[in-house]
């Protein structure tokens, strides 16, 4: 039995942020001279989601260099041969799993496309490790194709879904998205199919009417079902070997609900667990009992001011460990083997965070092991535990070097009303003294957490080219609690809004920010923020960044291309109006919140860039903004990507993107700032589309 067990934060191997507050302005040491090149933080990475097979005899990997297109290559690590198993001349592969030691399955996208000129589907394929016994299950298109067994594919809205179990199967489990319309614009259900990967023979798995996901029990069987009714959601069990499904619990989906929770796994002998706010503000981990319904009275697992997030580790039946975000990503194992052998890999990598990924099989002779820190990114390594060696095998981005990375710390600050705000504050590696330049990096969703402890692109290119990096957990990002969650329910342009100005405010008050060069930057609900720093503190803001930026909530919810948006109607008719606002209750405050009818007020340098093809916030967000806003500031720089959605998924953009916002921060908040402005005559909006 697990008892009670807490984990704290502490734990983690963050390394402490030592910030000089000598007097003086901020210099940067000679080796700051040379910047890192911006294609090494933003091309894709070479090397990532490694996995061992069953036996832990081979792994698997996406690998890719000099912008070749992304393969699949497995590693038979008794001989250290790699070999490509799947490549493709017009597709990269996307995501893959084993289904056994022998075979894999892939899906496919195309990273040479933006996504106004995705023209296919994901799919689905399945090869042996050998490369052998290929064959394609899912279209990737609408029509079926003339080769040979492609009147056995199903049809491209087919999907792949996670397995777990034994893995010792040519079956896996697939998903089949029912639409409202030809369109695919909502929704309705989704159903399972039992796939053979060999043959491409399929047969459904009966469900509940109202199913909308899947949960595999740890020997890979569907037991587990959840359904979505108006505002309900509701959770289905079924026993083992049994076809008929059993509604356990319902509860409101958006909102506070009391006996509320989120399945974790399911055993195989009928252990469910789960994760909940029963037992005080932040979720952990229970147990719920199929038969009454009942969740444990006492939590498993509580983490020491953190929600629980994350994954539970399993071996057969046994839960061995727990993968979890509190400041950064760790593990907890409850096996001791494994909490020995994590203590021998700390041991060899000390400067680093390792994440163990022990194979099904409690024999194998190998371990993966990730490892990252705020300067490194993630290298991946194999652990043989006869001879206690590490072998790496591969390097995310092998043109960082951690030397010219700048350190990362987590924090809390108070915001105004007392609320501890957590954030992240990244420090130029070679920064000396105090009032640096500061860019206030806000992230989207916005009720979602942004990030961890870590090496992440984004901030580490703005600290390799001297600016301090603020990025606040406002309040309503998940993963602090329901408290700190729930207070941002209504508050856009308002309390969320003064937690990222506390967050500005804070590092000026401890000698970090120079007052008079910060930027408040963001994408999405990001975006949305920059523009409201800018209007409502148009005193500490000198600047703002927004990429495909929200500029009217009322956009969200009324205007014509909503047809297309997707934005669901069950986000439209239960969490916009519970989360955001409600049209009519609460137009006065959606007004008064509004960047687009209050763009006259905002008068500082703003750069704006939008994807001409996104769906999430459509670029007639930045139309109407900038059409606004460049009535009365004539220093606006207007950026459309016409091929991209919600976001850039090309690497030239992303390196177009920031080598633009890097100009941009120079000339307004970096170090030529007061040197470098642009001459009043230069007026005009500045557009350009790339």
């Amino acid at each position: 039995m697990l008892s009670k067990n807490r984990i704290t934060g502490a734990g983690l191997r963050v390394l402490a942020l030592v910030i000089s507050l000598a007097a003086g302005a901020a210099t940067l040491t000679p080796a700051a001279a040379a910047p890192v090149p911006i294609e090494a933080f933003f091309a894709n990475p070479e090397f990532s989601e490694a996995r061992l097979s069953p036996s832990g005899n081979y792994v698997a990997a996406k690998a890719s260099h000099n912008g070749q297109r992304m393969r699949l290559i497995v590693v038979d690590l008794q001989n250290n041969q790699a070999k490509v198993v799947a490549q493709f001349t017009k597709a990269d592969i996307r995501d893959f799993q084993w289904i056994s030691d022998q075979r894999l399955i892939f899906n496919l996208t195309d990273s040479s496309v933006g996504q106004g000129d995705a023209t296919h589907a994901p799919g689905l394929f399945a090869v042996d490790r050998d490369g052998g016994n290929y064959r394609q299950l899912v279209n990737r298109t609408g029509r079926l194709l003339s080769a040979p067994g492609a009147a056995r594919m199903l049809p491209w809205y087919h999907a792949m879904l996670p397995q777990s179990g034994s893995m010792d199967s040519e079956y896996v489990y697939v998903t089949k998205h029912n639409f409202q319309n030809e369109n695919a614009d909502e929704l309705v259900f989704e159903e399972l199919l039992q796939l053979n990967t060999l043959t491409g023979q399929s047969k459904y798995v009966p469900r509940p009417p109202d199913s909308m996901g899947w949960l595999l029990d740890t020997r890979g069987e569907p037991r587990l079902s959840v359904g979505l009714e108006k505002n309900l959601r509701k959770i289905y069990v079924r026993a083992q070997g049994q076809q008929e499904w059993r509604q356990i619990a319902s509860f409101a989906a958006v909102g506070k609900s009391e006996g509320a929770f989120t399945p974790l796994a399911l055993t195989a002998d009928d252990k469910l667990y789960v994760s909940s706010t029963a037992a005080g503000d932040k979720a952990a981990v229970h147990t719920l009992d199929l038969a009454t319904g009942k969740l444990s009275k006492e939590p498993l697992v509580l983490l020491d001011g953190y929600d629980f997030d994350g994954q539970l580790l399993f071996r057969n039946d046994t839960l061995i460990g727990l993968r979890f975000t509190s400041d950064a990503l760790g593990t907890q194992w409850l096996d001791p083997a494994m909490q020995a052998l994590q203590e021998e890999v700390d041991a060899l990598l000390p400067d680093t965070v390792n994440l163990l990924s022990p194979p099904q099989q409690a024999e194998a002779p190998n371990l993966l092991v990730q490892s990252y820190s705020d300067r490194q990114p993630v290298l991946t390594y194999i652990y043989h535990r006869a001879s206690k060696k590490l072998n790496q095998v591969g390097a995310s981005r092998s043109l960082i070097r951690p030397q010219q990375m700048a350190q990362q710390q987590f924090l809390r600050y108070p915001a105004r009303d007392g609320l501890p705000i957590p954030a992240l504050l990244t420090v130029p590696a070679h920064a000396k003294g105090q009032k640096l330049p500061l860019v206030v990096l806000v992230h989207g969703g916005p009720y979602v957490r942004g990030s961890s402890w870590g090496w992440h692109s984004d901030s580490q290119f703005l600290a390799s080219r001297g600016y301090a990096v603020l990025e606040p957990e406002f309040r309503g990002s998940r993963g602090f609690g329901a408290r700190h969650f729930f207070a941002g329910f209504k508050q856009w342009g308002l309390k969320m809004q003064d937690d990222i100005a506390d967050g500005a405010r804070w590092a000026i008050a401890q000698g970090l920010a120079d007052p008079q060069r910060i930027c408040i930057a963001g994408a999405s609900y990001g975006g949305y923020a920059t523009l409201m720093g800018l209007i409502n503190d148009p005193e500490l803001y000198q600047c703002g960044v927004n990429w495909v930026g929200v500029t009217d909530i009322k956009l969200m919810y009324t205007d014509t291309w909503t047809s297309h948006s997707d934005l669901t109607l069950f986000s439209k008719r239960y969490g916009m109006p519970q989360m955001i606002g409600d049209l009519e209750k609460d137009a006065e405050q959606l007004k008064a919140t509004s960047p687009l009818l209050q763009a006259h007020r905002l008068k500082q340098p703003l750069l704006m860039a939008y994807g001409g093809s996104d769906m999430r916030v459509p670029q007639f967000h930045g139309n109407k903004f900038r059409d606004a806003v460049s009535a009365t500031n004539k220093d606006v720089e207007w950026i459309v990507y016409p091929e991209e959605g919600h976001g850039w998924a090309l690497p030239h953009n992303r390196i177009d993107f920031w080598s633009r916002v890097e100009k941009f921060l120079d000339r307004n908040i970096g170090p030529t700032s007061q040197h470098n402005k642009q001459p009043a005559a230069a007026a005009a909006l500045k557009e350009s589309t790339p």
